[in-house]
Parts: C-alpha cells; sequence; structure tokens
C-alpha cells in the first residue's frame, strides 16, 4: 500500500486505499492544512510528520462571512470539433435522448395513482410529497420544478396528473407551464373521473401511439447538456473521479456544449476560485448573490455555514468542508462560467453554469434534471443506488467500489481513461442504459423552505 502526494505543495498525502490523511511534514497547532493547494482548515494540535490528519486535529476555518472580489482569471478551452451523437429531434428545436413516457402528479395525494397506471404501462412515474397547503414562493417553487420536468425533451409524451382541490391543481399549474405541445403532455383529473386509473391507461396509451414514430438522428454533441454531481464522496473524489468529470467538462465546452455545476454548499470553501472564472461582472454579482443566499439561509436556521461534511464523507477520509468543496468544484473542471441559474431555471447557454441549489442528492439530480440536463455524470466514493429521471451516470472513485457494487457503477474513474468515458457519455446519449435505468431506480425531491399549512 502506497501513499499518492497530491501537489508537492500540500502536506498531506491520501492513501490510495482507504482516501484518509497523512501529514507529510510537521504542522503545528494553529498552521493551516494543505491539500490541493488550498487550505482545508487549521491543525488544533500538533501534527507529526506521517500522523494521521483527521476529525481529531483538523478543524474548519469556515464562517458565514466573506467578502468576495472580481479577480477574473479567465481559462479558456481550445475549441474542438463536435463529436456526434445520435437523439430525437423536438418540435421547439431541442433534443432528447430517451423517449420515455413520464407521469407528473400535481400533488402528493395522487402518488398512488400515478404509480398504478405505471404499473400497468410501464411508463415512468415520479412522485412527489407536495403540491397543497404551500404557499408564495415554496408553491412557486413546486411548480417551476414540475414545469421543468413535464417540458424535459427526453420525455416522448407526459401525462399530468392531478387531483382537483389541490393548491397546484391543472388550471394553476398551467399558468406557470405556458406553451406546451398538446399532442405530448396531457392532462388527467382524477376527482372527474369514473374510473381515473383505466382513463390514465389510455392516455399513455395514447401518448406511447405518438412516441412510437419518433426516430433518432445525428446531431452535434453542442447540444447536449451535461449535469454534474457527487455524492457519497470519500477522500480520493477530488483526485481520481471529480477531476475526471472536470476534464470531460471541459472537452464538451471546447466542444459548444453546456454543463451545469450545483451543490452550493458544496461550494463554500472554494467558491473564489469559481467566482474568478466568471465571464462577466454581471455572471460574477449572480454568483455571489447566489453563494451568500445560501449562507444566510443556513444561518437563517440557526445552523454553521460548516455543517458539513455528511458522516460517510468522514468515514471516507473528508474532514472539513473546505477539503469537500476544492474536491467537489473540480467536477466543473477549467471552463468558463457563462451564466448562474436559479432554482426551477432551464440552461440557455454554452459552457458551464452554476446552479443555485442545495447539495442534497435527490434534491439535487431532480434540480439537474429540471434545468435541463439530459444526462448526469455522478461520482461518488462510497456508493449509491440513486437515480435521477434522467440516465445518470455513475463514476466511482476506486476500483474497490466498482468491483463490489458492479450494479450500481457505470465507470471506474481510478483505472480507466477520459476517453473512455467520453465514449460512454457517447453511448449513454445514443441509448445505452445506464445501471440506474437498469434497475429502475429513478426518483425526484423538490426543495422546500415554506410554510405547510
Amino acid at each position: 500500500m502506497g501513499n499518492y502526494v497530491i501537489n508537492p505543495l500540500d502536506n498531506v498525502e491520501i492513501d490510495l486505499e482507504s482516501g484518509h490523511k497523512y501529514a507529510r511534514c510537521k504542522i503545528k497547532k494553529g498552521e493551516s492544512v494543505i491539500k490541493y493547494g488550498f487550505p482545508i482548515g487549521r491543525a488544533v494540535a500538533d501534527i507529526e510528520e506521517g500522523e494521521h490528519v483527521h476529525t481529531h486535529n483538523l478543524k474548519t476555518s469556515l464562517s458565514a462571512d466573506g467578502d468576495y472580489t472580481y479577480e477574473p482569471k479567465q481559462t479558456s478551452v481550445k475549441k474542438e470539433e463536435p463529436l456526434k451523437i445520435s437523439a430525437y429531434v423536438r418540435k421547439d428545436g431541442q433534443i432528447g435522448i430517451r423517449n420515455d413516457i413520464w407521469i407528473i402528479p400535481t400533488v402528493g395525494c395522487v402518488n398512488g395513482i400515478a404509480q398504478a397506471v405505471a404499473n400497468k404501462t410501464d411508463a415512468l412515474c415520479f412522485t412527489h410529497p407536495y403540491g397543497c397547503s404551500q404557499l408564495g414562493g415554496d408553491l412557486l417553487t413546486t411548480q417551476k420544478t414540475l414545469c421543468a420536468l413535464i417540458k424535459h425533451p427526453n420525455a416522448g409524451g407526459v401525462l399530468v396528473l392531478g387531483l382537483g382541490c389541490e393548491n397546484n391543481n391543472i388550471p394553476a399549474l398551467k399558468t406557470v407551464l405556458g406553451n406546451y405541445d398538446a399532442e405530448r403532455i396531457r392532462f388527467l383529473n382524477v376527482q372527474d373521473c369514473g374510473d381515473e386509473i383505466a382513463e390514465g391507461v389510455a392516455v399513455i396509451n395514447e401518448l406511447k401511439a405518438v412516441a412510437k414514430s419518433d426516430k433518432r438522428e445525428s446531431v452535434d454533441i453542442s447540444r447536449l447538456i451535461i449535469g454534474l454531481k457527487c455524492g457519497g464522496s470519500d477522500g480520493l473524489s477530488g483526485i481520481t473521479a471529480n477531476p475526471a468529470a472536470g476534464r470531460i467538462t471541459d472537452r464538451i465546452v471546447a466542444m459548444g456544449g453546456a454543463c451545469v455545476l450545483t451543490e452550493v454548499p458544496e461550494m463554500f470553501g472554494a467558491e473564489q476560485l469559481l467566482l474568478n472564472r466568471c465571464t462577466s461582472k454581471n455572471i460574477f454579482d449572480k454568483a455571489v448573490e447566489m453563494i451568500n443566499c445560501f449562507k444566510a439561509y443556513f444561518v437563517s436556521h440557526g445552523e454553521p455555514v460548516s455543517e458539513n461534511p455528511s458522516p460517510g464523507n468522514r468515514d471516507g477520509g473528508i474532514t472539513t468542508l473546505e477539503e469537500k468543496s476544492l474536491g467537489c468544484v473540480q467536477k466543473g473542471g477549467t471552463a468558463p462560467i457563462t451564466d448562474v441559474l436559479d432554482y426551477g431555471d432551464v440552461v440557455t447557454k454554452s459552457g458551464l453554469s452554476l446552479l443555485n441549489g442545495p447539495g442534497n442528492d435527490i434534491v439535487a439530480v431532480t434540480n439537474l434534471t429540471a434545468a435541463g440536463c439530459h444526462l448526469i455524470l455522478f461520482t461518488t466514493g462510497r456508493g449509491t443506488p440513486l437515480g435521477a429521471p434522467v440516465p445518470t451516470v455513475k463514476i466511482s472513485t476506486n476500483t474497490a467500489l466498482a468491483e463490489k457494487k458492479p450494479n450500481w457503477i457505470d465507470f471506474d474513474a481510478q483505472s480507466k481513461s477520459d476517453s473512455e468515458l467520453l465514449d460512454l457519455i457517447v453511448e449513454t446519449a445514443n441509448g445505452k442504459k445506464t445501471k440506474n435505468e437498469l434497475s429502475a431506480f429513478r426518483d425526484i425531491a423538490i426543495f422546500k423552505d415554506g410554510v405547510t399549512l
């Protein structure tokens, strides 16, 4: 067993098997501990050379305070000729890489009906507990998320299933939905039905007939939108899988495509590195507002902004949020940041976008899907079976996990190359099913921050 020296300037090295840190030199109490070339916290005791560095002798230095200055350090990605993928071209010009039939409830009260219809038709249903007893901005967040899913181009057809008496009733939802393809998007209010399951099945069969005529055609990969997510991270996440995802981000952006980085609380401690890559002062200001608002959200609930990493992260060798964040943001590569999206917004620009939202895995993959991502690169060191409504490519940080959980993991970043990962992305876009699709593991969760009546 050997150790991996991250950077000659770092004062820790990483055990390639455990992901844990060991001091490369003596570190005095109060001094910064350096990983990835940046501080990940301060030593709270003297640390001897070769000593294990973790929660017993390393603590966060983060606080809710912080002023940011725009010091642009623009990186350019050398343009590449875009690869080709095979996709469904929709009437509005968007592309889809799947042609599934989706059922989306307006309210949690009809979840059982949605699931019953799905069971009879093999449609995919995305249940959730919201849509009623919500007010104001909280209700609007639910509506914007559901509307973005309803219009997602990976769906060949969508049945929107309502109850009738909920706040988020079908007429109210339509005011947020705006224009839609009535051939592909259908509505059913179950309080108006005699046999709602039979009527739901009939609608799904009609949608299947419409989607059956759809054919894939060759398009540039520049039209692909890729979401970036990490979950169940470990000490190797920022060394193997996340940098691999970052290099893919740079390749996709170089070919004219779009990638999306979210998990705002997992930018804390590494945010200045991202802010310096904003392509304008306006984008910088939007990013600062996003970060400060999320810090204020923590503070408003009486929680420290450093209340992370999770128990599993710590078991995997991550000690502080700074360490987790410096590893997390590597999924964004070095590409210029061209846009900042609020929760529920949809991607409109090529390049790397920052998306407002929490790091919670189910909420984040839903957020990325609603933003228009066709597939998600999901890195993990501990392993997770979670899948989004869109194909979720699980990338392991270590070979041991890939070998232990072959039914979860699509790609082993420790033993495979970037070109192999890019090949897998193209194959997935062309129709190859990911492990979450093969297992039918697809879930949604909507961010809630409001009164429940």
